[in-house]
């Protein structure tokens, strides 16, 4: 929906929606299928591993796209003739950037503005980011305030601003490679913030957390770990969820960061989730990657076959999700099944009807390391059944 000045809303046709986020495409391009998604949307499914068209579930025969001129020309004049002026212009902006630099007025009202201004446009996002003293404003502000709703703001804004060029890794310098203490804003957001600034939070520690140094300094900062696997295990939002978890799939990079997330109960909850019938598809698809990731760690190997009910979970899931989600479930049963040699979890996988679901899945278009563990896994399985006559 388009919010005018008065408060109204106009609704978006639903032709103007991308059939993935439902929300109003900005770049549509059409698959070989016909169906019209947003660029950015369908990029980040074909990036995951899908061969399939989301809408009609049919293989694609080619997973290039051509842009649909003509409806980004549609959507470009309904914009204009729906879509009011700005209420925040570019020069009380950039007097609310200079308050908040000078203390000359309430903090939270000029940050307000910035927000109200950065989530009208694209345009108004690269504006922000263009301006030389914003950012290190912003994160400076981020690492002297208290006010939950101030940090609330802080970082609204930098997650809206975060994939403009340059902001990144700008970002990325000032909290990282200084003496700032910003992770503390991000405990204090996830333990008293609202579910969308959780959300925020956890989205941009994904994308700041590209290489050993943020990994090591996010994971290392008492506390946030800890917040981030309650924002997976205790809201009901399934964006929330999902947002932790790709969260914590970017951190888990090491053996003791494993090892605390399987102590916090990380498994159970991916258990859970997986035997949840109302659980979409993204939080299936990311609660198997983390705990493919996990199943490199011995304790965390011990812990998924333990939980029987996670085990059980992953086979059923088999061949009914996403060929993405499949291809970890079949990781995470081989590090338990065949790596780790686990009675108990062998056993689950074949109360499930699992070795069906192997070989359907090594019979498929996976990967070649995933067709191998699934014959490994097919040894593991007939040993199994040998043993048990």
């Amino acid at each position: 929906m388009v919010r005018d000045k008065n408060e109204l809303f106009v609704t978006v046709p639903n032709l103007f929606r991308c059939p993935i986020s439902m929300d109003l495409m900005k770049s549509p391009v059409s698959l070989c299928t016909g169906v019209t998604y947003d660029r950015s949307s369908i990029q980040k499914w074909l990036d995951n591993g899908h061969k399939t068209c989301p809408a009609t579930m049919q293989v694609l025969q080619t997973t290039d796209f051509v842009p649909n001129l003509t409806l980004r020309r549609l959507i470009h004049l309904w914009s204009e003739a729906s879509t009011p002026s700005p209420a925040v212009s570019n020069q009380q902006v950039i007097d609310s950037i200079k308050n908040i630099e000078n203390n000359t007025e309430s903090c939270l009202n000029s940050l307000l503005k910035v927000v109200d201004f950065a989530k009208f446009s694209d345009e108004n996002r690269n504006f922000l980011a263009k301006i030389d003293t914003f950012v290190p404003t912003i994160v400076g502000l981020m690492s002297n305030a208290y006010e939950i709703e101030v940090l609330e703001s802080i970082i609204t804004v930098l997650d809206l601003i975060i994939s403009d060029s340059g902001v990144k890794q700008q970002v990325h310098r000032l909290m990282f490679k200084s003496n700032r203490d910003c992770l503390s804003a991000f405990v204090a957001v996830l333990q008293k913030g609202n579910l969308s600034s959780k959300i925020e939070s956890a989205t941009f520690l994904e994308s700041i957390a590209f290489d050993i140094l943020s990994q090591r300094t996010i994971t290392e900062k008492q506390g946030l770990l800890y917040e981030l696997y309650r924002l997976v295990s205790s809201e009901t939002d399934q964006t929330a969820i999902e947002a932790g978890l790709s969260c914590l799939i970017a951190v888990s990079t090491s053996r003791p960061v494993k090892k605390e997330l399987v102590r916090f109960g990380i498994v159970r909850t991916a258990g859970k989730a997986l035997s949840c019938s109302d659980t979409v598809v993204p939080v299936i698809e990311k609660s198997l990657k983390l705990l493919e990731k996990l199943s490199t760690c011995t304790e965390a190997r011990t812990a998924i076959s333990d939980e029987e009910n996670c085990v059980a979970a992953i086979a059923h899931r088999l061949m009914k999700v996403s060929s993405t989600a499949t291809e970890h479930g079949i990781v995470v049963i081989w590090s338990v099944c065949y790596l780790s040699r686990d009675r108990t979890a062998q056993e689950a996988v074949m109360r499930s009807n699992g070795l069906t679901k192997v070989l359907l899945v090594m019979q498929s278009d996976c990967s070649a390391s995933v067709r191998q563990m699934c014959g490994d896994l097919v040894k593991v399985g007939q040993s199994c059944k040998s043993k048990q006559i």
